[in-house]
C-alpha cells in the first residue's frame, strides 16, 4: 500500500519558486532597487499598460479642471512612484532599522508623545498616500504607542503569511478587519495606536456616502463607530515624499473627543483632510485602486 503523499498546490509551487527572488530583491541597496524600478516602469507602463485606462479615468474624473497634458504628467509620475512603491514594499522584508531611519523621517512626534504620556490610546486615520508600509515599519522604532494595523487576509495563504511577517517583523501587530473592535477592547489596558486606512472601498450598503475627489464615494463607517465607542482621539497621519527614496511622516490631532461628534461628521473630517493631501500630491496616491466601482444611484434604486 502506497503512503499518502501530499502534493503541493500550484500556488505553493509558484510561491516557493518566487520566494528566493523576492528576498534577493529585498536585499538590494536602494540605488540598485531604483534602477530595477526604472526598468519595471518601462514594462508596467509602456509594455503591459497595467490598468492605464482605469488610472486615466480616475484622474480625469478627480481633476476635471486639469488639462490633458497635466493629467498625462500626473499619470506618468504616478506609475514611476507605483513601481518604486512595489519594490520599496518588498524591501521591508529585510530592511534594517538604520536604513529606515535614513529613508523615513518624522516631521514631528509631539502629538503621539503627549498622548502617550497621558496613557491615552489613539486611532490613526490615513490613506494610500506615500508608502504606508515603510511608514508603518518606521513607526515601530519609536518608543510610544504599540501600533496595530488593520488588514484583510489574502486568499493565497502563502502570500498572506509573507505579508504578515513583513508587517510584524519589527514589532508592529495586526488586527484582521472583522476582529478590530474586539481586539481593541481586549487590548484596552495597553497604550495602542490602531491604524485605519480610510480610503478603501466598502460595500455600499451601510456605508456613508459623500463627495470625494469630485465623485460620489462610499466611506467605511467603522472608523467613526469605533472612535465614538472608545472615545479615542483621532490622529491624521500623512506620508509625503519630498524626493525619491525619502519619506516624511506628519501627524495632527484631527478629533480629540470623538463622542462630541456624529459618525458622519467624523467621516467627513478625515475624508476632507485626505482629499486635501491628494490634491497637493496627486502622483503619490494609489490611482490603480478601484475606489469608485460602486455607483450611488444603483444602490438607491435597490433600496
Amino acid at each position: 500500500m502506497k503512503p499518502n503523499v501530499a502534493i503541493p498546490s500550484k500556488a505553493a509551487v509558484i510561491y516557493y519558486i518566487c520566494l528566493p527572488l523576492i528576498y534577493a530583491v529585498s536585499l538590494l541597496p536602494f540605488r540598485l532597487l531604483y534602477l530595477l524600478s526604472d526598468f519595471g516602469y518601462l514594462v508596467i507602463y509602456k509594455l503591459v499598460r497595467y490598468r492605464r485606462r482605469a488610472v486615466r479615468e480616475n484622474l480625469e474624473n478627480a481633476f476635471p479642471e486639469k488639462s490633458a497634458a497635466e493629467i498625462n504628467n500626473i499619470e506618468i509620475e504616478f506609475y514611476r512612484y507605483f513601481c518604486d512603491l512595489i519594490l520599496e514594499t518588498i524591501k521591508t522584508l529585510t530592511i534594517k532599522p538604520k536604513a529606515l531611519e535614513k529613508h523615513v523621517k518624522f516631521a514631528d512626534t509631539t502629538v503621539f508623545e503627549n498622548l502617550y504620556k497621558q496613557g491615552q490610546s489613539v486611532i490613526i486615520v490615513m490613506g494610500h498616500l506615500g508608502n504606508w508600509e515603510l511608514g508603518g515599519a518606521r513607526f515601530s522604532l519609536y518608543p510610544y504607542h504599540q501600533l496595530f494595523v488593520i488588514y484583510h487576509r489574502l486568499s493565497n495563504e502563502y502570500l498572506d503569511r509573507l505579508v504578515y511577517y513583513m508587517r510584524t517583523r519589527l514589532g508592529n501587530k495586526l488586527y484582521v478587519m472583522k476582529d478590530t473592535y474586539r481586539g481593541m477592547i481586549l487590548n484596552r489596558n495597553e497604550i495602542t495606536a490602531t491604524a485605519f486606512i480610510a480610503d478603501q472601498t466598502p460595500l455600499p450598503k451601510g456605508a456613508y456616502w459623500t463627495t470625494f475627489l469630485n465623485q460620489d464615494t462610499p466611506i467605511f463607517v467603522g472608523t467613526a463607530k469605533i472612535a465614538k465607542k472608545l472615545n479615542y482621539p483621532i490622529i491624521y497621519v500623512s506620508i509625503k515624499r519630498p524626493k525619491r527614496g525619502c519619506y516624511e511622516i506628519s501627524s495632527e490631532l484631527l478629533i480629540e473627543t470623538p463622542h462630541a461628534f456624529t459618525e458622519n461628521e467624523i467621516s467627513e473630517c478625515h475624508t476632507r483632510r485626505l482629499e486635501r493631501d491628494i490634491r497637493e500630491n496627486p502622483h503619490i496616491w494609489l490611482w490603480t485602486h478601484r475606489r469608485w466601482k460602486h455607483k450611488k444611484w444603483n444602490e438607491e434604486l435597490n433600496d
